[in-house]
């Protein structure tokens, strides 16, 4: 499984989000359970909340999760100058266009809901 964000809950445990490729298909995995994601939802939510990522930027690659045939995702810890503490990004890389690089929460929250929403759709 690959670690896309880790939080404090409720009860003030950690909890993890992780993503999978199940028989092809990605899924998304908390403490709550585990969803099947749409079609594209991925590269659909970096596009929408991602910006291109800069290769320069000063930042730790994590882990690496290998996807279709040209795509990828990778983790990455960026901390800036200013930050006392780093911040962990989603970098998707795909054959057709430029990486695209979101905040882990953002992706791993607007993943969560489609994948909750498809469940609930049937």
């Amino acid at each position: 499984m690959f670690k896309i964000h880790e939080f404090s809950s409720a009860s003030g445990e950690l909890s993890a989000i992780y993503l999978r490729r199940e028989h092809g298909q990605l899924e998304i995995v908390s403490d709550d359970g585990t969803w099947a994601l749409p079609q594209g939802a991925l590269y659909a939510v970096l596009a929408r909340f991602g910006a291109p990522f800069d290769e320069d930027a000063r930042c730790s690659r994590l882990a690496t999760l290998p996807l279709a045939e040209g795509e990828s995702l990778q983790h990455v810890r960026h901390l800036a100058g200013y930050d006392v503490i780093g911040r962990d990004y989603l970098v998707y890389q795909h054959e057709n266009g430029e990486a695209l690089c979101a905040l882990s929460a953002t992706v791993a929250a607007a993943l969560l809901h489609l994948g909750k929403a498809q469940a609930e759709r049937g």
